[in-house]
């Protein structure tokens, strides 16, 4: 296995495009690592980017916030005004690990690992995010819910890499929330999470939404029917059993010792009305 720490996002490419064989991308190596200490995967290459400038970094651009591939958990959470925009998206991604991965941790590897637990990308797809794409054609930006394409597979092809995620600016009246169940208190995987995000109009009523669901089928959804259900409303009680409603019926889960196809079903629709509440007062709050 050959190790590579480029100064460039070029010369990343290019080291990623040329080999002859397989290569994984190294930011935080929570992942990674475990993964090849376990003899998971046994990369011909391994590109560590965390050199490239700007891939620690998290930079105010057109109202909203560009963060580096490379950017920790552990730094996401102490950037005020991150959090004030997009405090669901920090605190899913303060959910994954302890206290010392999440010193290493990043949004855009639990994105580019592709587990259907991932905590971050619920949250992220509900944000509207988009995964900038580095590779030999260049730069592009992409939807977070069109990255993953299955439990450990990736819609990036050879060569590609994300450098960063951008989480829009917010218009006035708006908030997110991600909330996920687990077996035990603390330091586990979900066996669903739930995102939302929302705009109140000067009414009250919700004037858009995005809602997205994890650990329920093979890659996280974004679920428009869930949309749909509480937007024009005052998220009353109908709204909401109506959001729960749409949040189950999107659900296409497995069975495990984690839970049940019918257990996943059912809290997937609790955890997207109890996140929409918690969504609304933030927004509330923020006007």
């Amino acid at each position: 296995m050959r190790y590579e720490a480029p100064d460039t996002l070029d010369a990343a490419v290019g080291l990623l495009s040329s080999v002859d064989g397989t290569a994984r991308v190294l930011a935080g190596g929570t992942d990674l690592l475990v993964q090849l200490r376990a003899g998971m995967v046994e990369p011909d290459l391994v590109v560590d980017i965390k050199r490239v400038p700007g891939m620690d970094a998290i930079i105010q651009e057109n109202g909203g916030f560009r963060v580096g591939a490379a950017v920790p958990g552990a730094v996401l959470g102490q950037h005020a005004a991150l959090k004030a925009a997009w405090p669901g998206v920090v605190e899913a991604t303060e959910l994954i690990g302890s206290t010392q991965i999440q010193g290493r941790a990043t949004m855009t590897g639990n994105l580019c690992n592709a587990s259907p637990a991932a905590d971050s990308v619920p949250a992220m797809i509900a944000a509207g995010a988009l995964a900038r794409i580095h590779g030999p054609d260049g730069q592009r930006d992409v939807a977070v819910e069109d990255i993953c394409t299955g439990p450990g597979k990736t819609s990036l092809g050879k060569g590609v890499l994300i450098g960063s995620v951008f989480l829009p600016a917010r218009p006035t009246r708006s908030s997110d929330a991600y909330l996920r169940f687990i077996p035990r208190t603390e330091m586990d995987i979900a066996v669903v999470g739930a995102g939302v995000s929302l705009t109140l109009a000067d009414d009250g009523t919700v004037s858009s939404a995005r809602v997205a669901l994890g650990a329920v089928a093979p890659t996280a959804l974004l679920v428009d029917a869930c949309a749909d259900a509480i937007v024009g409303s005052s998220l009353d009680d109908t709204a909401l059993d109506n959001l729960a409603t749409a949040a189950s019926a999107a659900c296409n889960p497995i069975d495990d010792k984690r839970g049940t196809v019918a257990y996943r079903t059912k809290v997937a629709g609790v955890l997207a009305r109890r996140a929409a509440v918690i969504a609304r007062a933030r927004a509330g709050e923020s006007s």
